[in-house]
């Protein structure tokens, strides 16, 4: 019976400077070569799933935008776009909040410049995406969304739940930032929908992720792994703990779990 891990990208797979441990490369090849599934399953909307080297492990298919986009080889299983009026409702509240916001969707992303002067993440996805990251303001014609990151800094915590929970699952990050995902997504929702395409049980799912939108995937998931460098809370509803990610983490828990 064949077995399907899912893997986070940003702590888990990624490093900051978009290095890939050698030994994950080698551990994701091996896994798919023993007649498994691999997934990314990450937190990011597919318009920002493009790093090559990412793409050149030969993923079977994709969980993007914590499960508003579910992918298997070139087949889309499931996609939530919301609704613009929604949309533009939302990216009202957040900025009257002081939370600057990002639009996240599956052919772009969107963030006004002037939000987020002197923050190296946005300038990193400028340099990244280029074209692909748009300015909210001005393209509201252009507007495609699934999801929304924000910044919290600045923001009152309790009005944001109490104004946007209704709409949204809100994941709450150890720094100050926030996802709001529509409500029904999660990345274990994409767990759930991929075991339905291919038939695999449930139980023979293995999760891997280091932080708060983790946590979906961890509840559904037969085994959930926490990387060594992962939030404390990751690790408190992780079933096992391997090693940091560039200690060979992934590696060592394919092998724990007898998928090399």
């Amino acid at each position: 019976m064949k077995k399907a891990a899912f893997f986070d990208i940003d702590g888990t797979i990624l490093d900051h400077n978009n290095v890939i441990p050698q030994s994950t490369i080698e551990g994701i090849r091996q896994l798919q070569d023993n007649g498994n599934y691999a997934f990314i399953c990450t937190g990011r909307s597919r318009a920002y799933v493009t790093n090559p080297a990412l793409l050149e492990l030969g993923f079977d298919g994709i969980v993007s935008g914590c499960g508003t986009m579910v992918e298997f080889h070139d087949e889309v299983l499931f996609y939530k776009k919301l609704d613009n009026a929604l949309v533009g409702r939302t990216v009202a509240f957040l900025k009257e909040q002081d939370a600057p916001v990002i639009m996240e969707g599956r052919y772009r992303l969107y963030a006004d410049a002037l939000d987020f002067e002197g923050d190296p993440y946005v300038a990193r996805l400028k340099q990244e995406l280029g074209d692909t990251l748009l300015p909210i303001t001005g393209t509201e014609a252009q507007w495609e969304v699934s999801k929304f990151s924000c910044t919290t800094k600045d923001a009152d915590m309790e009005l944001l739940k109490q104004r946007l929970s209704g709409d949204y699952e809100l994941l709450i990050h150890d720094i100050p930032v926030m996802e709001l995902v529509p409500r029904g997504c999660s990345k274990g929702t994409g767990i759930l929908a991929v075991c339905e395409k291919l038939g695999i049980p449930v139980e023979d799912t293995y999760a891997f992720g280091d932080s708060a939108n983790d946590l979906p995937m961890f509840a559904v998931a037969g085994n959930s792994i926490a990387m060594g460098n992962a939030t404390a809370l990751a690790k408190q509803k992780a079933s096992y703990v391997t090693d940091p990610m560039h200690e060979d983490g992934i590696y060592h828990a394919l092998e724990h779990f007898r998928l090399l």
